[in-house]
């Protein structure tokens, strides 16, 4: 009898269940027509519900975040944040950015060390913020760091040729220390002609849906920008 009883429950657990799943499934159906029906130029990856009722999460091709009520038709830009000061919006990249680790082709890095630890960096040679993560992983024998180059030419227009000296090197390790370091910010670089690494390494952030730097995998775990406090929280000891 107890078993009987114990199998009914679990039968009726799973229907209840499934019937749940396809309840959201036709929410996001109609979520997805009223979308469609109000702005057929959106081009989107996901739909996702969120903590405010009637407004929907919507990531677009790029990997950024809109926010949608299909009731109204009316759409948002900006960030969500919570009364505690949680920045959903925040949140939610950071947990696609995680989903993209295995994106990263590791054997087209520069790898710099040996130690446990995984740290994954798309970063610009130019980039003030970048070069203070560079700063912050220098010398420590604890991590394991690949490093793709993602010159953002409208901002540094040197930072392309300072990825193309690195990744055209023998010794990127090396080549990557003096750049970083500001060898070359008051002299010339060394003149390569060879894009065909650099053009790899930005194809890889762009499908990852990367725009700015500098943006870290640590063990796993995606941050944007430079955050030493996070950085150590992840990092295993």
């Amino acid at each position: 009898m107890f078993r009987f009883i114990l199998s009914l429950l679990m039968l009726l657990s799973f229907l209840s269940i499934s019937a749940c799943a396809v309840q959201q499934q036709e929410l996001s159906n109609d979520v997805s027509a009223s979308l469609s029906t109000h702005y057929p130029q959106v081009k989107y990856q996901q739909i996702n519900p969120t903590p405010v009722a009637g407004i929907y999460e919507v990531v677009v091709e790029n990997g950024e975040i809109i926010y949608f009520a299909p009731a109204s038709g009316h759409m948002f830009f900006g960030e969500l944040w919570t009364a505690d000061a949680r920045n959903l919006t925040q949140d939610s990249k950071n947990k696609r950015m995680t989903s993209m680790l295995k994106v990263f082709p590791l054997d087209l890095a520069v790898k710099i060390g040996d130690g446990p630890n995984q740290v994954i960096e798309v970063t610009d040679p130019d980039c003030p913020f970048c070069r203070h993560g560079s700063d912050f992983f220098a010398g420590r024998d604890d991590v394991t760091r690949y490093v793709f180059l993602f010159p953002l030419d409208k901002l540094h227009p040197q930072a392309a040729a300072k990825a193309r000296y690195i990744l055209a090197a023998e010794d990127q390790e090396l080549a990557y220390e003096e750049v970083f370091s500001g060898k070359y910010d008051s002299q010339p670089i060394p003149d390569v002609n060879d894009n065909s690494l650099l053009d790899q390494h930005r194809k890889i952030a762009h499908k990852i849906g990367i725009t700015g730097t500098p943006q870290f995998w640590i063990n796993g775990q995606h941050i944007s920008g430079f955050n030493p406090q996070q950085f150590e929280k992840l990092l295993h000891k």
